[in-house]
């Protein structure tokens, strides 16, 4: 990964959620949520499965429309804004499963660049001079951000021949090519190997050092979360049930309970019966990696439809 990139001069503004309540048919996603990310910060979203993480994502990349509460980016209201509106005031995602189109790691990172190109269809099917320039200038700023993010020496390779550590490089890469104020980055080391999680992680941080860019991040791995995040916010059933530094989260009993399922069950009555034994999955199966705290992603839940 090259540390050798032009930070463009922008203003970051804080990211706010206030009260923010989705509802599908009758279930509550989301329950009132509220936090802020902080300008230029890595800021966590973590919570067992179901927590209502996805949900959020999509909320604030315009896909979900509130029931109550609001979303604002600096001085602008994005609660009911659609998808691209969203995109252009500097928001970029990337998603839990991988999206990338067949082609070239060159041509799946000039997607990133389609609402910062100022030449219509004409001048570009015609290859007018200033086309021809705008799309030089994008090539050297994406071949720019490729050297960044460590896919330099695969830049004119195809997307369908890389492993798939390399493949979830090229899904950031491309959101960065839109020179977002705001990252969103959804589950961004699920499937990776020990060494290619490390250098995720390094990534991210060099993003938030370099580029001074905002990023909010749903991550299972709460290891990295606890050794990148400035500030944690944890979801519980939809519910925000705590936040701070990672030492104080880590620390915090509301949140043990909601990935360990302790504290919160009365102590057994000695000369009770014992109750039969069920088959359902309990909320202590977060320490075996089954259940709701477990390491698989939110995409099968109701919230993610």
């Amino acid at each position: 990964m090259s540390d050798r990139i032009e930070t463009p001069t922008r203003e970051v503004p804080a990211l706010v959620v206030e009260g923010a309540t989705v509802r599908f048919a009758g279930l509550t996603a989301m329950d009132a949520v509220s936090f802020t990310v902080a300008p230029g910060t890595i800021h966590a979203l973590i919570g067992p499965n179901g927590a209502g993480k996805s949900t959020c994502f999509n909320v604030l990349s315009g896909v979900y429309r509130t029931a109550s509460g609001c979303v604002r980016f600096g001085d602008v209201d994005v609660t009911a804004l659609p998808p691209h509106r969203i995109a252009a005031l500097g928001v970029a995602r990337t998603f839990q499963n991988i999206v990338l189109t067949r082609g070239t790691v060159a041509h799946n990172l000039m997607l990133g660049r389609h609402t910062l190109t100022r030449a219509g269809f004409t001048a570009t099917a015609l290859r007018l001079p200033s086309a021809v320039r705008e799309q030089r200038r994008h090539r050297e700023r994406v071949r720019e951000i490729a050297e960044f993010t460590g896919l330099g020496d695969r830049f004119d390779t195809q997307v369908d021949l890389l492993p798939y550590g390399d493949r979830k490089r090229v899904e950031l890469a491309r959101a960065l090519c839109m020179e977002p104020k705001l990252l969103l980055l959804d589950e961004p080391v699920a499937g990776m190997n020990t060494a290619e999680r490390v250098a995720m992680a390094q990534t991210i941080t060099a993003i938030r050092d370099t580029l001074g860019i905002s990023i909010l991040i749903v991550e299972h791995d709460m290891g990295l979360i606890m050794r990148i995040a400035d500030e944690v916010t944890v979801l519980d059933f939809g519910r925000r049930i705590g936040g701070g530094t990672p030492e104080h989260v880590q620390s915090d009993p509301a949140v043990i309970r909601a990935y360990l399922g302790t504290g919160t069950e009365p102590a057994p009555d000695p000369e009770s019966e014992p109750e039969p034994e069920s088959d359902e999955p309990t909320r202590a199966d977060a320490t075996t990696g089954s259940g709701r705290g477990g390491g698989a992603d939110d995409a099968n839940t109701e919230e993610n439809r």
